[in-house]
């Protein structure tokens, strides 16, 4: 399909349904965050809420079980049902808001100096992790891109550069090539290889799915076009989806994943990559399963449910068409350490998004 037009209210409306798909499925997996898969599970089926259909809540959860499995510390206060006020802080929707500014200042022909610049300016150095951490550091030593992803940086190939590519993929409906190349630019301040690839691959596939399709599945082939087919993040997405495809019970397809890649450190770029693929594609566009089953699958469980609600936002096409629980806790209402942007409105960061994607 062509790029929907400039003027578009349609287009508008997409991307206010993806931010607040992001904010709902990060929102959804931060409780869990760190937890064991088994602890994910016991957790849900405590309150009857398997499959993941709301949100997670400590009321009526046995005292022995929260004993044996506690919520991640810091993010219970503001994500269990019973807290919930509007959107807290998070790394997943901190980044997309560094990079909404990147656009706005440098426009579609940024570099990788501009981002590390944009990041020195913008970005509190206590809010960075793992890769993005070491990158910061690297660069407060002298250190210039791309030798900023490689110097003492054991995460290179972990999540954080994937967490960073919805406004590439958002502000490039129908060219994921664009997209994915946008994130190559940003990816390569902190990450190679995998990691790169997985930034690179949820770009074009979210460009894809902004065009207002409603097919998660060609969207998904629109993010595996631009990887390399030979790679090990390539290699686990078609077996993501081809599991999903092929077993009826998801809880199968995340054991079967889990068993085949579970050598892979829980934050790292492969298996969650797989792990999201093949919960967008048993969720087969549908909202709440999609970030349900995202976060359900354990590992990364606020990134992958972030991602998952990206792409099923733009998907569902308008944010009346996402489920009520999942939207009316948020308040309109996000939370950041990022400058300008504490407290803003997810109706202004799809207008402001919006304006990127039809500059010309």
């Amino acid at each position: 399909n062509p790029p929907p037009p400039h003027g578009s209210t349609a287009l508008r409306d997409r991307l206010h349904a993806a931010w607040l798909g992001r904010a709902a499925g990060c929102l959804l997996g931060k409780p869990v965050e760190k937890l064991p898969l088994h602890a994910v599970r016991v957790l849900a089926r405590a309150t009857g809420n398997w499959p993941l259909s709301t949100w997670f809540t400590a009321r009526g959860v046995p005292p022995e079980l929260l004993a044996a499995h506690p919520w991640n510390r810091r993010s219970a206060p503001t994500s269990l049902a019973e807290n919930i006020d509007g959107m807290p802080e998070d790394d997943d929707l901190n980044y997309p808001l560094l990079n909404l500014l990147l656009l706005r200042r440098h426009g579609r022909g940024f570099t990788t100096a501009d981002v590390a610049r944009l990041w020195l300016d913008e970005l509190p150095a206590g809010r960075t992790f793992t890769a993005e951490r070491v990158a910061y550091r690297n660069l407060l030593d002298g250190i210039e891109p791309p030798l900023t992803a490689v110097h003492r940086n054991p995460f290179r190939e972990w999540i954080g550069a994937q967490i960073r590519a919805d406004v590439h993929g958002w502000t490039r409906p129908g060219d994921p090539a664009a997209a994915a190349e946008q994130a190559y630019r940003d990816a390569t301040l902190t990450h190679t290889a995998n990691g790169v690839y997985g930034a690179m691959f949820v770009a074009a596939t979210l460009a894809t799915a902004a065009t207002g399709t409603s097919d998660v599945h060609r969207s998904l082939a629109g993010g595996l076009a631009v990887i390399p087919p030979h790679s090990r993040l390539a290699r686990a997405v078609r077996r993501g989806i081809a599991l999903a495809r092929d077993t009826r019970a998801f809880d199968t397809v995340v054991d079967r994943l889990h068993l085949e890649l579970g050598g892979y450190h829980w934050v790292h770029a492969v298996p969650n990559a797989a792990l999201l693929a093949a919960a967008l594609t048993h969720a087969d566009g549908d909202f709440t399963r999609s970030i349900g089953a995202a976060v359900s699958g354990g590992w990364d469980t606020d990134s992958n449910g972030a991602t998952a609600g990206s792409v099923a936002g733009l998907l569902a096409g308008h944010p009346d068409r996402l489920p009520e629980h999942w939207t009316t806790p948020l308040k309109n209402r996000l939370a950041t350490s990022v400058p300008s942007f504490d407290g803003i409105g997810f109706d202004t960061l799809a207008e402001l998004t919006h304006r990127e994607a039809v500059r010309p």
